[in-house]
């Protein structure tokens, strides 16, 4: 009941990840996106078990291969109702869709990009999810953001989606970006809006973490410093 993209961005010595995904079940991307500074990213889809995307993570830690950290954690019992996609710091982005898939589903990847998708209206979403990614620019957010809005635009899921998220990370220990919008009529339009909110000030809320002296105030009531 899913679809997603998983993403990568490097600009000079800094590698970003990124998970967009849109869902007609709540919280989307609280369950499906699995990120790691410095290592890469995830998404563990369909009928979602969180624990596989940490594992493909951890084996993409010890070695730098994703599409030997997909071959690893595909072992695990009831494999086949998973779907699961991993993104490493090189290379393209590898899929597995296990056999009881729900749905019409499909992934599709290229050179830093994989999407996936299940109960989709078409077999063609995932693939026009990457394009978008891929002709898109901008901040990576927005790349996910354009990309998801890409993929409903191609017919998106069976039905209605009700759920949709972005959250990055780049070289700090947390999420730089972690947007959520966990049930909503038209949830990838509400993305969009916090994303333009939360842009401007992204950058800013880093430095509060790293150097809280230099940090810039907001101005907001009871802030008198």
């Amino acid at each position: 009941m899913t679809f997603s993209i998983v993403a990568r961005d490097v600009s000079g010595d800094t590698v970003r990840f990124g998970v967009a995904a849109s869902s007609s079940s709540p919280a989307v991307v609280a369950r499906v996106a699995h990120l790691r500074p410095g290592v890469g990213a995830a998404a563990s889809q369909n009928i979602t078990d969180p624990r596989l995307g940490a594992r493909l993570l951890d084996r993409l830690a010890e070695h730098g291969d994703p599409g030997r950290a997909l071959a690893d954690v595909t072992t695990a019992a009831d494999i086949e109702y998973r779907q699961l996609t991993v993104l490493g710091r090189t290379g393209p982005g590898f899929a597995y869709s296990g056999s009881r898939t729900l749905g019409t589903h499909g992934s599709a990847t290229a050179d830093g990009v994989v999407s996936a998708g299940n109960m989709l209206s078409g077999e063609h979403i995932p693939q026009s999810i990457v394009d978008a990614f891929t002709a898109a620019t901008g901040e990576l957010e927005e790349r996910l953001v354009a990309a998801l809005r890409a993929g409903l635009a191609a017919g998106g899921e069976e039905g209605p989606v009700h759920s949709a998220g972005v959250v990055v990370v780049s070289d700090v220990d947390w999420r730089i970006t972690d947007l959520r919008v966990d049930w909503a009529d038209d949830p990838v339009d509400r993305l969009a809006e916090l994303l333009d909110v939360w842009l401007p000030q992204r950058d800013d809320y880093v430095t509060r973490g790293l150097d809280p002296a230099t940090a810039p105030s907001y101005g907001v009531p009871g802030d008198d410093r």
